[in-house]
């Protein structure tokens, strides 16, 4: 068996070192024939991380033929800001480089095992890899997996069958030795524990079993909010031609805004889509919706804008991306 380990520029050290050291180990305990390599999506190269840019070696090209594993490490660097070193953007540029034309094609192999870490997850989200597939990341990443339509899991591991997931900073150890105990047993998987002093951390997520019995919250408190009204939203009808600059790119959106029945409805067109628009309310004289979007991918975007005369101005966001600025003016 074969564990690739995927190295991009900007990938997190301990993402990829975790799994290596642990899978290393476990060939160690096995006559199982069992090799370790570090890959990238181009081949044979230096690859840099994204903190103090640390170079490790790929030895050789990802093989999404080559039966057994593959390891997708998050990224590291910035949270807070829309620059290169901002780890959503190094997320997105792994995703539009070789490596994501590679992984569209992984969950259609039966032979190979997809695994993540951490952000890695993000990276199949991006390429609309994880759409209706139960997966978890890193917790600032949570809302942007679900806003890509993915089902996000608040778990340590996720097994979602031919794809497993793992969430956390050091989750990486835990990926690799559930890894090693799903394909090669329990003795091997705590034979390395042992060794590295270390025990896996948390229950492994399974779309199996009975279901939790969901734990309601009091509805008197729910009760006490009254409906929201629409009758002071004049201002806000007509059609906007906006523009919403977001950390990975431009979006060019037309919203129309009407009132039907008192309700307030609405839909944006997004290059040929056109999308309705979900959850429209006004709330102290801001108006707020959700949207689903397809580019610069598969995401849904929440909505949050104020109005001075023909002018809109607000802020769009998803999950662990910085928000995103929207401007428009009012065309009719």
């Amino acid at each position: 068996m074969e564990i690739q380990i995927v190295l991009f520029d900007g990938f997190d050290l301990l993402d990829a070192i975790a799994p290596y050291e642990v899978f290393t180990a476990a060939a160690m305990y096995t006559d199982e024939e069992l090799m370790v390599k570090l890959v990238s999506a181009e081949g044979e190269r230096l690859v840099t991380s994204g903190v103090n840019h640390v170079q490790l070696q790929a030895t050789d090209k990802l093989n999404i033929n080559k039966k057994g594993i593959i390891v997708i490490p998050g990224a590291s660097g910035s949270v807070h800001d829309h620059g290169l070193d901002s780890i959503p953007v190094k997320l997105k540029k792994a995703a539009e480089s070789e490596l994501g034309m590679l992984l569209k094609n992984v969950l259609e192999k039966p032979d190979i095992l997809l695994s993540t870490v951490c952000g890695g997850s993000l990276i199949l989200a991006m390429t609309d890899l994880l759409e209706g597939r139960h997966a978890v990341t890193h917790h600032m990443g949570m809302e942007l997996l679900n806003a890509s339509n993915a089902i996000a899991v608040k778990a340590r591991i996720v097994d979602d069958g031919d794809l497993i997931t793992a969430g956390g900073v050091t989750s990486g150890l835990d990926l690799a030795l559930y890894l090693v105990e799903r394909e090669l047993g329990p003795q091997i998987a705590h034979a390395v524990e042992q060794l590295f002093e270390y025990e896996r951390r948390g229950t492994v997520w399974k779309a199996e079993g009975k279901t939790p019995i969901e734990l309601h919250n009091d509805p008197i408190i729910e009760a006490t909010h009254p409906p929201i009204s629409t009758k002071d939203n004049t201002d806000f009808l007509g059609k906007w031609d906006t523009t919403i600059t977001t950390p990975i790119g431009k979006l060019s959106v037309m919203f129309e805004i009407d009132r039907i029945n008192g309700q307030l409805v609405g839909n944006g067109k997004h290059g040929s889509d056109t999308v309705p628009l979900d959850h429209l309310i006004l709330e102290e004289h801001q108006l707020k919706w959700s949207m689903k979007v397809t580019k610069p991918m598969r995401l849904t975007l929440k909505f949050c804008v104020s109005i001075d005369r023909n002018r809109m101005t607000g802020e769009a966001k998803a999950g662990m991306l910085p928000p995103s600025k929207l401007t428009g003016v009012r065309i009719s």
